[in-house]
């Protein structure tokens, strides 16, 4: 195993994108096999050693910044194996926590398979998705990482094995699971007894639902409760065909009503993404497409898989929407083919490095929401964060998923008096999504930065059903502490 302690080689474990400043560490250790990994968890208690868990930097939650433990670093577990088709509609394929989201693409794409999770960041390990329930663009149609994974092997706190395949051990009417380990002991706890919000997206605390599946557990978890070392995904056929489209509109009621013909389930197209712009994210992306046009309101962009024997009739449907929505339709972008949808891809993609520039001459972070609501109570939560920004007179991009009714607000501060009365206005926005019944994290999850806030959402209950959990697979508080559940939780005695 790799063991690295010098100031240059732990520097790059001290951040991610959240800009946590505070990271400090001894060391970070490399595994390079599952053994080494399950030894070093072992030896944990007789070495007083406590983990952080790094995936590859891109989380923004500070999920992966020690705060004096040692790190383990997941980077040398990249092996990835090939498609195995199951039948003519489905394949699995079995890759360790390290390999990269991009090469995993890559690689199902080639033989004909298609992996639908879509996180932002291509470069973010597959162990982390997975830890992190990620979701992203197609998440619309396909929901996020949880719903493709059939098998996740664990490395619980103590290095004792978990091999855990789907419908392997559900929660009993109780909610109690019970699962035997290869050591000879028993699992045996109760699932935590709170409920989820009722938006598409959610990924703030451990997953619990009746007759839960104890692999979800562990999906989202963040690296609280064991190790995800290796998973079979499920994979589909590769779409045959793909419209892609960015649609401006002059009026964002008209935008409003597009979406809604987009998301009717009687339509005859079901897109799998269906992405919003506001009119100050395409101030800024004007910067580089001078073809934005500059009376837009905001703008759509949304993925819709077809065939070649359908592609015709459902371009006839879009035109048709976009034509009784007044959509800006001489400027709007369809791309059909494959190097034309890059080109659209790139300008998705492009918002976030233009926002980065800005504030680089501003030297403040943004203030960034990633909360979701119930659909039919979206739009109250849109208004609410627009006018709130446009009352303190904030610069601001708002952009996303709205299909899923889970748009980031982003507050672009030009001072420190500004940042500080961002962050003033972010606690006020986390209460009016949980007003509204919505979730504090659709897709980022809690990590550090956002640990505090989630007592907000579950109560002082709801935290404690956590910390039953942990301390049952964690009891000595091994991994990822400080992460999710709020650190004064774990050190109360009586939980």
């Amino acid at each position: 195993m790799i063991y690295k302690h010098d100031p240059a080689s732990i520097q790059g474990f001290l951040e991610d994108t959240s800009n946590l400043k505070s990271g400090h560490t001894p060391g970070v250790f490399f595994p390079e096999t599952e053994d080494e990994l399950a030894e070093l968890l072992k030896s944990a208690v007789k070495e007083h050693r406590r983990f952080t868990i790094a995936g590859n930097g891109t989380g923004t939650t500070g999920g992966r910044i020690p705060l004096g433990e040692y790190v383990i670093s997941m980077q040398k577990l990249d092996r990835i194996g090939e498609p195995v088709p199951l039948s003519a509609n489905r394949a699995i394929i079995t890759v360790q926590a390290g390999v990269l989201l991009d090469t995993l693409q890559k690689t199902v794409e080639r033989s004909g398979w298609f992996y639908p999770p879509d996180p932002t960041e291509k470069l973010c390990f597959i162990g982390s998705t997975i830890a992190n329930n990620s979701s992203g663009a197609r998440s619309f149609k396909y929901g996020p990482t949880r719903n493709h994974i059939s098998r996740i092997l664990v490395i619980l706190p103590q290095g004792e094995r978990l091999d855990l395949s789907r419908g392997a051990c559900r929660a009993d009417q109780e909610g109690l699971f019970r699962l035997g380990l290869p050591s000879g002991s028993e699992l045996a706890f109760k699932r935590p007894g709170y409920a989820m919000p009722d938006t598409s997206k959610h990924n703030a605390g451990y997953f619990s639902e009746e007759g839960m599946d104890l692999i979800d557990l562990f999906i989202g978890s963040e690296g609280t409760l064991g190790i995800i070392a290796e998973a079979d995904l499920m994979l589909i056929p590769l779409p045959s065909a793909i419209i892609s489209c960015l649609v401006y509109f002059l009026d964002i009621d008209e935008l409003f009503r597009f979406v809604g013909l987009l998301k009717d389930q009687k339509s005859s197209i079901a897109p799998r993404a269906i992405e919003f712009f506001d009119l100050h994210s395409l101030e800024f992306l004007a910067e580089k497409y001078p073809e934005v046009p500059r009376n837009s309101e905001g703008a759509i962009f949304f993925e819709l898989e077809t065939t070649r024997e359908r592609e015709e009739s459902d371009l006839d449907t879009l035109f048709g929407h976009m034509e009784s929505c007044n959509t800006i339709t001489d400027r709007s972008w369809i791309a059909l083919d494959r190097d034309e949808q890059e080109r659209l891809r790139e300008f998705r993609h492009t918002l976030p490095l233009l926002v980065n520039e800005w504030l680089s001459r501003q030297h403040e972070s943004k203030i960034s929401t990633d909360m979701a609501v119930p659909d039919g109570r979206f739009r109250e939560l849109f208004d609410f964060y627009r006018t709130s920004c446009e009352q303190q007179g904030f610069v601001y991009i708002i952009f996303g998923h709205i299909g899923d009714a889970h748009v980031h607000l982003n507050i672009l501060p030009r001072n420190r008096e500004e940042f500080l009365q961002a962050k003033a206005l972010y606690r006020i926005f986390v209460g009016k999504a949980l007003e509204l019944e919505g979730t504090l994290s659709a897709e980022h999850g809690i990590g550090k930065l956002k640990a505090e806030y989630l007592v907000g959402m579950y109560h002082e209950s709801g935290i404690r059903e956590m910390v039953r959990v942990k301390k049952y697979l964690d009891p000595l508080l091994t991994l990822n502490r400080g992460n999710l559940i709020p650190a004064a939780f774990l050190e109360t005695e009586n939980n």
